[in-house]
């Protein structure tokens, strides 16, 4: 059913007038000018085809007409404020929902959502497998992870070093069969390390428990490369390579801009 085209600005209006029997106070309270009240009640009533108010000796009177209506539409101007303090309590709710691939959140993201927590005990979190192209509509998301080159059309920050890490095992040959993976896109556009690779694995998380392994020498990134240097599980074959891919932390701009949101923001930026 098509809905009727309502007068927002105009029922505004006359709600207050109604209420102070004024247009000078109406004005005041809705920082406009008394002719700008009477303008819009002269325009509503037209669209109306009724007159709202009669001119007395002892002021502005109600017309039954207006009369007629005004608790439905003060009734209605309630509920509008109900709905958007619906909308807002998303941005007061002590939940995060965040997509992000699981090695990253393994090797990096789970400590500092627990220092987070440290600092804020009322929040909660829901983490949902994969990455930034997650549709946040259908998932509810309120940031996801994704491992790229740039945020895309999403609002993003980077989360730390960017770049490929090569890592193999404790006493694996540097020269051994690579271990690829689906984001070591590197390894895959050189034409001498396709043909030494010798096994496939879904992730980074699982190429580097490949390597430590001893099933051969991984190109990752460095932020995950550098965690498991730190546990010793192995040891890293080069520097680190320099690139514009890195893990960023993805949002819409609504998502975004919300206060919970920045706030978490903030506190992984931290060192």
């Amino acid at each position: 059913m098509k809905r009727t085209h309502l007068p927002l600005n105009g029922l505004r209006v006359l709600d207050a007038a109604a209420r102070h029997l004024s247009f000078t106070r109406a004005a005041d309270e809705l920082a406009v000018t008394p002719a700008a009240v009477g303008q819009q009640i002269r325009a509503l009533e037209d669209l109306l085809g009724v007159i709202l108010f009669r001119r007395t000796p002892k002021g502005l009177e109600l017309t039954d007409e207006a009369a007629a209506g005004l608790d439905a539409i003060r009734e209605g101007f309630l509920r509008f404020e109900e709905g958007v303090q619906a909308m807002r309590a998303g941005q007061s709710s002590h939940v995060y929902t965040i997509a992000c691939p699981r090695d990253f959140f393994d090797a990096w993201l789970s400590a500092r959502l627990a220092a987070f927590r440290v600092e804020n005990p009322q929040v909660r979190f829901a983490l949902i497998g994969g990455d930034g192209d997650v549709d946040f509509a259908e998932a509810n998301l309120d940031l996801a992870v994704r491992w790229s080159d740039v945020p895309g059309d999403l609002e993003g920050i980077a989360l730390g070093p960017r770049g490929m890490l090569t890592v193999a095992g404790q006493g694996v040959a540097d020269n051994a069969a690579w271990i690829a993976w689906p984001g070591d896109s590197a390894s895959e556009s050189s034409p001498d390390a396709a043909r030494e690779v010798h096994i496939s694995v879904g992730d980074a998380g699982a190429a580097i428990s490949a390597a430590a392994a001893g099933l051969g020498r991984a190109r990752v990134p460095r932020l995950l490369g550098e965690a498991a240097l730190g546990s010793g599980r192995v040891r890293a074959l080069a520097d680190p390579e320099q690139g514009l891919r890195g893990y960023w932390l993805v949002a819409p701009l609504p998502q975004w801009r919300q206060k919970k949101v920045r706030e978490l923001i903030a506190a992984l930026q931290q060192d």
